[in-house]
């Protein structure tokens, strides 16, 4: 069985602005300890997935830095994507290149930007899905339980009843839901959040998309006789702007019959926000998380960085400050998902700089 990772890298991370920008967007950052998140995403796989079969697909901009920080990974194993066309068109691109290596290689389809805590946990999931995946056509995502009634995550349903180890047949994918809705799902037992990590084989996932998004099937199937070859970029440039963006989501699993979940007991989230962040980070006595030279006084419950300038906050609680050396944001934790509405305003505003 060859098992291959691919790593989905093409995002800007507006939610984190003004530390994330499209050159360096939240996948590339510090957020926590050393490593960057796509470090520590590429650094988690050890032990099941061997460097050279870890592909990343990314975009022009992005890619020097990526081969800068990722030293193990082929530089050929790092993809552009000519257009950014969410995730139907990107695992899709994928699997033509991996099914040319491997046609049932098994893939392990991983956002690059996700914090795991326990890797050994992580693994035994990845370890039974792989399985799973590999002996059926399965094509399997990774579920985790709720701890609270989150508005933020997309939600799975499952039939409680064990198909294979740590296996669930899925009875329906839910959207965002309100607060009311998400307290439900929680109460119930068998609403799981959407981690947007998947598990299948390339040949497997290759049929569901030729099935159920067969305008995409037409377009992926001009580019792959294509890979490994000169043509490759400008074949994939004349095909790739004409995709449909879709989500894998919505494209191929709230429609596929062979949606299984598999339950993910480690502790996970996937950095939405910097409310998420806050949440995430020691505190001191007084609820604060601080980075850089701060002073606080009268100041409660809030996240506050700025490695690059003293910064004082007085009499303030509940806030997110972030300030770095060309742009300050200030916002209340609660509101920290309007976060990206600045980067549209800059966007239409054409004010480049701060992007």
């Amino acid at each position: 069985m060859e098992i291959y990772a691919v790593i989905m890298a093409g995002g800007v991370g507006s939610r984190f602005w003004p530390r994330s920008k499209e050159k360096t967007p939240k996948q590339l950052l510090k957020i926590f300890g050393e490593n960057t998140m796509i470090q520590s995403t590429v650094e988690r796989l050890d032990g099941i997935v061997q460097k050279e079969n870890i592909f990343i697909i990314t975009n022009k901009i992005q890619k020097p830095e990526i081969v800068r920080q990722l030293h193990g990974v082929p530089v050929e194993n790092i993809i552009e994507e000519p257009f950014g066309r969410n995730t139907a068109a990107c695992i899709g691109l994928a699997s033509i290149i991996i099914g040319q290596k491997c046609k049932d290689g098994v893939m392990v389809v991983l956002p690059a930007d996700h914090i795991i805590k326990e890797k050994e946990l992580f693994h035994q999931t990845l370890r039974s899905a792989i399985d799973f995946a590999y002996h059926s056509e399965a094509l399997v995502t990774i579920g985790i339980k709720p701890s609270r009634p989150e508005t933020g995550y997309g939600y799975i349903q499952i039939d409680e009843t064990n198909v294979s180890e740590n296996i669930f047949k899925v009875l329906s994918f839910a959207e965002k839901p309100n607060y009311a809705t998400a307290a439900r799902f929680l109460e119930s037992g068998d609403f799981f959040w959407n981690s947007g990590m998947f598990i299948w084989r390339a040949d497997v996932i290759l049929k569901e998309i030729t099935l159920l998004m067969p305008d995409l099937y037409e377009g992926l199937d001009k580019i792959k006789d294509f890979v490994n070859t000169p043509s490759f970029e400008s074949v994939l440039s004349n095909v790739y702007g004409m995709l449909r963006s879709i989500s894998i989501d919505y494209g191929i699993m709230e429609k596929s019959k062979k949606v299984y979940l598999t339950k993910g007991e480690f502790s996970w989230s996937d950095v939405g926000s910097w409310e998420e962040v806050y949440q995430l980070s020691e505190k001191n006595e007084d609820g604060n998380a601080t980075i850089g030279n701060i002073f606080t006084e009268a100041t409660a419950d809030s996240y506050i960085y700025s490695p690059d300038k003293f910064t004082a906050v007085i009499g303030a609680e509940n806030l997110i400050v972030i300030n770095t050396k060309d742009a300050l944001l200030i916002c209340r934790r609660d509101q920290s998902q309007e976060v990206k509405k600045i980067v549209d305003y800059l966007k239409i505003n054409k004010i480049a700089e701060h992007l």
